[in-house]
């Protein structure tokens, strides 16, 4: 991964219908990510973190806009490190306060990785993304939160 981040953390793309998450995952793909999945996503805890893995009968699969539904290599589950709220008409703050992602209810009692609220088309989405998840790998302060 770009930024000296490890490979094996999964980044939760969050945003409604149309809000860029497939563009956004194709664009950090094509820097050396992973896709682990595209349109459904299932959580779940192992060793006391929240894993993201791909429902088994869309893995290996992404929707790419003007091209159709293709397969493309996937990783298996890992770890949830960081959740990217997508939002096309976000004003992300310069300097963000700390943020943490809530899981749903039945994984509440898991750590909850930093939430980045980040514009999905601008052309640094994707790298800021790769330098926030690498800082976390590394322990480094994110969004006022420290990955755990």
């Amino acid at each position: 991964m770009p930024f000296g981040g490890a490979g094996d953390g999964a980044v939760l793309l969050i945003g409604e219908s149309g809000s860029g998450k497939s563009d956004v995952a194709l664009r950090l793909i094509a820097m050396g990510a992973k896709l682990i999945s595209d349109d459904q996503t299932a959580l779940f805890e192992w060793g006391g973190r929240v894993h993201a893995e791909a429902a088994s009968n869309l893995r290996g699969r992404i929707e790419i806009r003007g091209v159709g539904i293709v397969s493309i290599e996937n990783s298996g589950a890992a770890p949830v490190i960081l959740a990217v709220r997508l939002e096309k008409d976000a004003a992300p703050p310069r300097l963000p306060e700390a943020a943490l992602y809530r899981f749903p209810p039945q994984l509440a009692a898991c750590p909850r990785p930093p939430l980045l609220l980040l514009k999905p088309f601008e052309a640094s989405t994707p790298a800021k993304i790769a330098a926030a998840a690498a800082c976390i790998h590394r322990g480094a302060f994110v969004a006022g939160a420290v990955s755990r």
